[in-house]
C-alpha cells in the first residue's frame, strides 16, 4: 500500500471517530467495522410504498384497480409522473427533520440507495436528462447550511449517472410555512416563489428531486416554471410522501 492510500485510509479513519455514521431512523452510532447503512431492526420502522401506487404522484392505492388517486383526479398536475420510497410516518418523518435542520447530511447515502433499490427501473425510463433538486431560498441555505434536495440528487446521480443540475432552477421568494395551509393556498403560496435562471437548451426531461412530497404543490409550482422555460416533461422523485386523501 502506498504512503498516500495510507494516508487517504487514516484520514478515514479519523474521520469516522470525529464524525462516527448514524443510522438514519435511530440516529445511533455505527461501529467502526459496521458496514450497514441502516441498523436492521430500525428498518421496520420505515414503511415502503407498495404496489399499487397512483401512476400520477406515486401514493399507494388502496384499490389495485384504480390508476389515479382521489387529489390526481381532481387536481391539475404539471408534472408527468413522481415515484416515491417510504411512506411519510412518524419514523420517517423523525429522520428527515435531523437530515434538514440538523445537520445529518450523511444520510442521504441510505436515502438513495433506498430510492434506487426500489424505484430505479421508473427513474431510468423517464429518460431524464437532467436531476434538479427543489432549491430552498437563500436565507434558509445561509441558516442551514445545505440543501437536503441537492444532497439526494448528487447521491441518485452517483447512482444514475444522470447530472445533477443546481444551476437551473432557483427560490426567489421566500414564502410562510406550507404546513397550515390546504392544497389550493399552497399554490397560491408558492405563486412565482421559483425562478429559471440558465439555459435549459438540450433538456427535454428532467426529474426534480425533493424530500417529501404532501398535496404536491411545490412540485407543480416548480413543474410550471420549467415548462415555461421550454423543457418539455418534468418527473419527480421523492425520499416520501404523505397519505392524502382517501
Amino acid at each position: 500500500m502506498s504512503i498516500q492510500s495510507n494516508k487517504r485510509t487514516l484520514w478515514s479513519f479519523l474521520l469516522q471517530c470525529i464524525y462516527p455514521r448514524r443510522c438514519p431512523v435511530c440516529d445511533g452510532v455505527f461501529y467502526l467495522s459496521e458496514k450497514e447503512l441502516i441498523h436492521p431492526a430500525c428498518l421496520s420502522k420505515l414503511s415502503f410504498v407498495q404496489h399499487p401506487y397512483c401512476f400520477r404522484c406515486g401514493r399507494a392505492l388502496a384499490d389495485s384497480a384504480g390508476e389515479y388517486c382521489a387529489d390526481c383526479k381532481k387536481r391539475r398536475r404539471s408534472f408527468v409522473r413522481n415515484v416515491a420510497a417510504f411512506e411519510y410516518n412518524e419514523a420517517a418523518r423523525e429522520s428527515i427533520v435531523r437530515f434538514k435542520y440538523h445537520g445529518r447530511q450523511a444520510y442521504a447515502v441510505f436515502y438513495a440507495e433506498e430510492i434506487w433499490r426500489l424505484r430505479k427501473d421508473e427513474i431510468l425510463s423517464f429518460k431524464a436528462d437532467a436531476l434538479i433538486p427543489v432549491p430552498i431560498h437563500r436565507s434558509r441555505l445561509l441558516k442551514r447550511g445545505y440543501n437536503q434536495a441537492e444532497l439526494l440528487a448528487e447521491e441518485l446521480s452517483k447512482r444514475s449517472g444522470i447530472p445533477s443540475r443546481r444551476d437551473i432552477l432557483f427560490r426567489t421568494k421566500h414564502t410562510r410555512a406550507q404546513k397550515a395551509l390546504g392544497p389550493d393556498a399552497r399554490i397560491r403560496n408558492l405563486s412565482k416563489a421559483f425562478t429559471v435562471k440558465a439555459s435549459v437548451k438540450g433538456l427535454t426531461s428532467v426529474i426534480l428531486v425533493d424530500d417529501i412530497f404532501t398535496t404536491g404543490a411545490t412540485m407543480e409550482a416548480c413543474s410550471r416554471v420549467l415548462l415555461s422555460a421550454g423543457v418539455k416533461k418534468i418527473y419527480g422523485v421523492t425520499l416520501c410522501i404523505g397519505m392524502g386523501e382517501s
